[in-house]
């Protein structure tokens, strides 16, 4: 016997029989109207889910198997209509509404609905969601028992430099080159350095972190590469294993590298050179997976010329060189960083929120910043630690940073909290003066709320009409 062909009419009734059996296959609730709405195709399982019989809903009006139905709006204005909720039989269920076009001519609608209820989409919705805070809360318990506490993003500042630093170290995160973060004291070059480790694939794994000049130059090279069973009087029993093996997988970060003893150096030269390394102690060969990012404050250039550090180390470290510029070169980033290092603060207290002053800002921005972001954060501890309102003013800061004008002419004899309280309080007296007495706009004048202006008016005996 002949295959049917296309064409043929047995051939289009198995094709018919197929699509049908297809059709009822679907899980879910399918509906088929033409243009207007009258129903031409459902499938078995909507049937059932309706409690009526497939024969019985051929021909009928969409609304008249589903009052709230609007497949034929669908079929009308030509627009899907997906993730839309409807109540059938009692139940918000999720419903795709399609219109099906020929030659760019709507010629039926096609009708899906999900028999899950709404409630249990929500229920499951609920749990992604926990199991996404799951997640991050893991990931976050990861990075805090692998040492790290800082990402690029906890590097702030507007400048254009600290932009380019920020790609740049993400661009060193692809790779596992060498770095040399170079900076003055206090410019932030461990958060370059633990924003790179945890930018890179060894994220997961551990950042190990020693300064080199903090440590005795008897005790380093064990703190380095370890030590064995009896290497030394007062030596563990057991030994103790070194900072290189240590960051197997991860990242070391010799902080201070430009204070490397001399005699060091050779030997941190053939770690870096063949990841192999031997305890203080013993003879067995160890080696270990590591990523190496350096930090100096010094200019290790000059240091070659003098002697002081080898040329071949210096190379080998200096692969990929990040350069932090002082905060007195980005002053653009003073503010911002104030801002986050206040917010930051008043989250660690819950407090509210701290603001800083017109006046305290310019302060702020006239001042050289030897000490970078060190010292800024230091300013603005000890002015949170003795201020009475809530907004940093210039007599909150240091005697160094406060304009001239804003210190009495005994200051160099009176103690620093005197010389505090006659500045404010002058200060007080003298937007009283030029605002008329009017306490809203003295309160303007000095960048603080009316309230705090009460406060302080109080603290300083000062009379509502100015006098004290």
């Amino acid at each position: 016997m002949a295959k049917p062909r296309p064409g043929d009419l047995q051939y289009l009734q198995e094709q018919l029989e197929l699509f049908g059996l297809i059709f009822d296959s679907i899980h879910n609730g399918a509906i088929v109207t033409d243009t207007k709405g009258i129903v031409t195709h459902l499938n078995k399982p909507y049937a059932d889910f309706l409690g009526v019989s497939v024969a019985d809903c051929i021909g009928k009006h969409c609304t008249d198997l589903v009052e709230s139905s609007r497949m034929h709006i669908v079929a009308r204005t030509g627009r899907p209509e997906i993730n839309h909720m409807q109540m059938i039989r009692g139940q918000n269920i999720v419903v795709y509404r399609f219109p099906i076009k020929k030659e760019g001519r709507v010629i039926a609608a096609f009708g899906l609905v999900m028999f899950q209820d709404v409630g249990e989409m929500v229920k499951l919705a609920k749990r992604m969601y926990d199991l996404e805070s799951q997640l991050k809360r893991y990931k976050k318990g990861l990075v805090t028992l692998r040492s790290t506490h800082y990402t690029l993003d906890s590097i702030i500042g507007n400048s254009r430099t600290i932009a380019e630093l920020k790609q740049d170290a993400l661009m060193a995160a692809t790779n596992d080159y060498p770095v040399l973060i170079v900076g003055e004291s206090g410019t932030g070059k461990e958060l370059f350095a633990q924003g790179i480790h945890h930018a890179s694939l060894r994220a997961i794994h551990p950042f190990v972190r020693i300064n080199c000049a903090a440590i005795p130059k008897d005790l380093l090279e064990a703190e380095l590469f370890g030590y064995d069973r009896g290497a030394f009087t007062g030596a563990r029993s057991a030994g103790k294993p070194g900072k290189f093996e240590l960051a197997h997988h991860g990242s070391i970060f010799l902080d201070e590298i430009g204070d490397l003893p001399l005699d060091m150096q050779p030997k941190l030269l053939r770690v870096l050179e063949e990841k192999v390394f031997e305890r203080v102690g013993g003879n067995t060969v160890m080696q270990s997976d590591f990523r190496i990012i350096a930090a100096t404050n010094q200019n290790l250039e000059r240091r070659i010329r003098e002697g002081g550090f080898r040329r071949d180390l210096y190379y080998r470290l200096n692969v990929i060189s990040l350069s932090i510029p002082p905060l007195r070169a980005r002053t653009e980033d003073i503010v911002p960083i104030a801002r986050h290092l206040l917010r930051r603060s008043s989250q660690q207290t819950g407090n509210s929120e701290i603001g800083i002053s017109p006046a305290a800002v310019d302060a702020l921005l006239s001042h050289s910043w030897p000490g970078n972001v060190r010292e800024l954060s230091n300013v603005l501890d000890r002015a949170l630690a003795t201020m009475g309102g809530e907004t940093v003013e210039p007599g909150d800061l240091p005697v160094g940073l406060r304009p001239k004008a804003a210190m009495p002419a005994d200051a160099g004899t009176a103690p620093i909290h005197q010389i505090q309280a006659d500045a404010e309080k002058a200060a007080i007296v003298a937007a009283l003066k030029k605002s008329g007495n009017n306490k809203v706009k003295a309160a303007a004048l000095l960048g603080i709320h009316r309230t705090l202006l009460y406060k302080k008016m109080k603290k300083h005996a000062i009379a509502l009409d100015g006098r004290e």
